[in-house]
């Protein structure tokens, strides 16, 4: 559903793997004559857009539903110049959700960074992607959330 996502289609984002248990995900972005640049490269909202909702939305699905995850930050390094297709990927590995978890059993906010390149077919890194999330765990009916 997310390729035909209004924001995501018109860019020419296209999600072109996503794992069932939500542990991997693979965006790409074609160069295309409407998602140019002034100078003819990528434009640099589109890439950012490529990568913003992933680590939320799949840190979200893996850590269920006892869990609140949001977005609390993002950054992004223009590192070369984006003259053709790029793609990135996002990993989401169980040690680091059990981090969180441990992090987040007392009630109080975790936040934490997640980085990936925006790469070329040729592995030339164009941009780095920061984005921060904040995890916290969910109180239980009738207690207080945890300060912090």
């Amino acid at each position: 559903m997310m390729n035909v996502w209004p924001p995501f289609a018109a860019s020419g984002i296209h999600v072109t793997h996503m794992a069932s248990d939500w542990s991997h995900v693979r965006v790409e972005l074609k160069l295309r004559p409407w998602n140019r640049n002034y100078m003819g490269t990528q434009f640099g909202g589109h890439l950012f857009k490529m990568c913003d909702p992933f680590w939320a939305i799949m840190a979200l699905h893996r850590m269920g539903r006892d869990y609140i995850v949001w977005d609390a930050a993002g950054a992004i390094d223009f590192l070369a110049p984006g003259r053709e297709t790029v793609h990135t990927d996002f990993r989401l590995d169980e040690a680091t959700c059990d981090e969180m978890r441990e992090a987040t059993r007392t009630g109080k906010k975790h936040l934490r960074w997640f980085e990936n390149d925006i790469v070329t077919a040729d592995g030339t890194v164009v941009a780095r992607v920061r984005k921060q999330l904040y995890v916290r765990r969910k109180p239980k009916r009738g207690q207080k959330r945890a300060s912090g």
